[in-house]
């Protein structure tokens, strides 16, 4: 049995999860699309329990098994309803959406529950089998942060050094990788490298010293420097600092900025938005975390107050 589709329009949204009863339906379907499976003992018999209806218990061994394990929804008390509008407004609305608007959109008592749901949600953004990027692939890096007057080139500042990396597709942009930086020296960069892209692929660099050494690694390394550019040739990176550009407009614009702390969340969420943009339905399952399982995130995790 196909896992179950996904709404069109909001409006068709609102009437196919009215109630808690048909967002219980949806997400069993979404994680037991052929049928209740106990974790336990692979059997299918199992009768639900508790309230909410969010358990079940097999009957064979007698193992209990909620329907939010292993989702952002895990353990909570907010109803699935709030959860699924939440994903589906983060999933669907391309700018993004801050906390406080979020909590406007659901008629939420708290702010604080609002901004605990959206951290949760940007979590669940980053799959832990996600692959590195392949084919042609351009390479850069740029500053994150505040105004620094008189910061020059690759001076720190006060801002934080993110490392970007995007797949060529043609004259458009394929998958999207960014991630914090300690620094934009050869070993720091080629780690980065390393970690994002498959070797084989053709990387595109500036003319940086720092990237010299990843042909040794296994990948076809293309330098072009700004410098020796011609002013008809090809604009350099083009795609990579095109996603810079929007990158920032969209901290800007959206989130007034972010603190240092919080920013490797944010860069997952843009590369979430980028990565996803013409998938809704798969964004709107990866967020509840019905498409693959993530561990739980507490509000100590989240608020780096656990040990």
């Amino acid at each position: 049995m196909p896992r179950p589709g996904f709404p069109h329009s909001i409006m068709e949204f609102q009437v196919r999860f009215a109630t808690e009863d048909a967002c219980r339906d949806y997400l069993f379907a979404s994680r037991w699309p052929d049928g209740f499976v106990c974790p336990g003992c692979g059997s299918s018999r199992a009768g639900e329990m508790h309230r909410r209806r969010l358990v079940w218990q097999c009957k064979d061994c007698g193992l209990q098994t909620s329907a939010t394990a292993g989702t952002v929804m895990h353990a909570t008390r907010t109803p699935l309803r709030t959860w699924f509008w939440a994903a589906y407004l983060v999933a669907t609305h391309h700018p993004g959406i801050s906390a406080k608007q979020l909590q406007r959109q659901l008629n939420l008592s708290r702010y604080e529950t609002a901004w605990l749901i959206l951290h949760k949600l940007r979590r669940a953004m980053v799959a832990p089998e996600r692959e590195r990027l392949r084919g042609e692939v351009e390479v850069d890096e740029c500053w994150i942060g505040g105004v620094d007057l008189g910061q020059k080139g690759r001076e720190p500042g006060n801002k934080t050094l993110v490392g970007v990396a995007i797949e060529v597709r043609g004259r458009g942009s394929g998958r999207l990788r960014l991630a914090p930086v300690p620094d934009a020296s050869g070993p720091t960069l080629q780690a980065f490298v390393y970690e994002t892209v498959a070797p084989g692929a053709i990387v595109h660099t500036d003319g940086w010293l720092s990237y010299n050494k990843i042909a040794d690694h296994g990948y076809d390394h293309r330098r072009r420097s700004q410098q020796a550019s011609r002013p008809d040739d090809d604009p350099i990176l083009l795609r990579a600092h095109r996603a810079i550009s929007n990158l920032k407009v969209w901290l800007a614009g959206t989130h007034r900025g972010v603190s240092a702390e919080h920013l490797p969340v944010y860069l997952d969420e843009y590369v979430f938005r980028h990565n996803r943009r013409r998938t809704p339905m798969a964004a709107f399952q990866t967020l509840l975390g019905l498409s693959t399982t993530h561990a739980p995130t507490t509000y100590d995790q989240i608020t780096r107050r656990a040990a």
